[in-house]
């Protein structure tokens, strides 16, 4: 199992997944706290951009990085709350053991 942490105002919400589950699944599926900030409106098929987050910098370098000239920079690319080194989709960051205790800092909706 990987335990997530979703921070939202400065406050954790601590989610337990197994191997393999992506950010986004970790936020709608296995948490008992509404995380509305993500709304996955695609269902994870990586074409809205509504799980966009901010991987904690400490872990940024720890997950998978993006590939270039994908749909998941296409989509961050036209979103003005991109930061590089930070932003990701949640349904392209699979997590597995080596990610447990990870931090997700949760994007506040317009």
């Amino acid at each position: 199992m990987v335990n997530v942490y979703f921070v939202r105002d400065g406050s954790k919400i601590r989610v337990e997944v197994p191997e393999g589950t992506t950010v986004m699944q970790a936020a709608k599926k296995y948490s008992s706290v509404q995380i509305k900030e993500i709304s996955a409106d695609c269902y994870g098929c990586c074409a809205c951009g509504t799980c966009h987050v901010y991987i904690d910098e400490k872990w940024f370098n720890k997950i998978e990085p993006m590939s270039n000239n994908t749909a998941e920079q296409s989509l961050l690319d036209y979103d003005n709350k991109f930061i590089e080194g930070k932003s990701r989709l949640g349904c392209q960051v699979q997590l597995w053991k080596q990610h447990d205790g990870i931090v997700v800092h949760l994007l506040q909706n317009d």
